[in-house]
């Protein structure tokens, strides 16, 4: 802000010793620096309102954004999908060709038409006639390996195995 060197203070604090006088200088440095404080202080709430009233402006603008957003956001449409579900399960109970839908028009385009009934799934499917004549294959079996059974003789007494040992 003021650019003040040692050399500028030096000269300021001597012609104000020559100017105000030694006897004074206390008291007017102590009047000067009260209202330095008082100002800075000014400066800190001006500055502390002023970051406010911007804070404020971008919660408002922040707002009015999620606002607009939300309204775009909107449909018109009614969506509830119980009661659709309702109107699925309902038909296919009645036997309605076309749930939620209200009676057919009356055209006489339509009308006038035949609708054929569906032809009844085959018995055996193509894939089944194919391989039908096919020998049926057999899934091999895995047998257990045969087991030897050793047999030892009994294990001799205590006294025979001392006489061998003799």
């Amino acid at each position: 802000m003021l650019d003040f060197d040692v050399g500028k203070l030096v000269v300021i604090g001597v012609v104000a010793l020559i100017v105000i006088g030694p006897k004074d200088l206390p008291r007017v440095l102590r009047q000067v620096g009260n209202a330095v404080g008082k100002m800075r202080r000014m400066a800190a709430e001006f500055q502390g309102q002023f970051m406010e009233a911007m804070r404020e402006a971008d919660v408002d603008n922040l707002k009015k954004e999620v606002e607009s957003a939300a309204n775009l956001a909107k449909v018109d449409v009614a969506f509830d999908p119980v009661r659709d579900v309702k109107e699925q399960i309902t038909a296919a109970v009645e036997g309605d060709v076309t749930p939620g839908a209200g009676p057919a028009p009356e055209n006489p385009d339509i009308a006038s038409l035949e609708i054929e009934e569906p032809a009844p799934p085959p018995e055996k499917l193509a894939v089944e006639a194919a391989f039908e004549d096919a020998p049926a294959i057999e899934t091999p079996k895995a047998e257990p390996a045969p087991v030897e059974a050793k047999i030892e003789a009994p294990l001799a007494e205590p006294e025979t195995l001392a006489e061998k040992r003799a």
